[in-house]
């Protein structure tokens, strides 16, 4: 915001002095530009001092998302809609961590394997599966273009040659869960782990845990 009102500026003064002349001190007021990043990151909301008392609160800490400060919401008027876990988080933003209290569902994590592209969404890598064979090939999708596609898990059976030994297959498409011929699907989950953030991964035996018990696990390894 701070940048914008300063291109603004610039562009105004270009106007109004002789372009053959004109110096880049004569339409860049440097004092200006340091106050407007100095205000982001001295006093942002989404500006914060790193958490680090042990390795993993600091990596948490770097891949930590949130709905909240300029242009987002706000904790009075987020309803349960927006916290809510939705299908499209799926291997891209963590279904268990997130903070206790208010906070709950607007602060969130990267999933492990998770990336941003650079248009901003976050995309989830799947591998590839060509006539019927599971190939190392990896593609990253967002959630829309990964709607088109039938996507078995990453614990399903495979024989010897990256082929599905069951004749049905569980796999997600179009946001719903469903048994597939195994001739339909066309890509599959990269790790199970894909699922959850680094610190909901660090806990063993993760799917045998209440999801509220998981929550407070993965919160609180972070101040160990």
């Amino acid at each position: 915001i701070g940048l914008l009102s300063r291109e603004r500026e610039i562009k105004e003064r270009m106007s109004s002095v002789e372009i053959d002349t004109v110096m880049p001190q004569d339409l860049i007021n440097a004092k200006p530009a340091a106050a407007a990043v100095r205000e982001f990151f001295g006093s942002s909301q989404l500006s914060q001092f790193m958490d680090q008392t042990n390795p993993l609160s600091e990596i948490t800490h770097k891949r930590r998302l949130s709905a909240l400060g300029p242009g987002g919401l706000t904790r009075e008027r987020a309803g349960f809609e927006v916290r809510d876990v939705h299908p499209t988080h799926y291997g891209r933003i963590c279904p268990i961590e997130t903070p206790e209290g208010p906070n709950i569902g607007l602060i969130n994590s990267l999933a492990t394997f998770a990336r941003v592209n650079k248009y901003g969404f976050i995309e989830s890598p799947y591998r590839k599966i060509v006539d019927g064979k599971v190939t190392k090939e990896v593609i990253y999708l967002s959630a829309m273009e990964e709607a088109k596609h039938y996507v078995a898990q990453a614990n399903s059976s495979l024989d010897s040659e990256g082929r599905f030994t069951e004749e049905f297959v569980v796999c997600r498409h179009a946001g719903e869960v469903l048994m597939a011929p195994r001739d339909h699907v066309d890509l599959m989950d990269v790790s199970p782990k894909q699922l959850v953030s680094v610190a909901a991964a660090l806990i063993p035996f993760l799917e045998n845990d209440d999801a509220n018990r998981a929550l407070m696990g993965s919160n609180m390894q972070r101040q160990a």
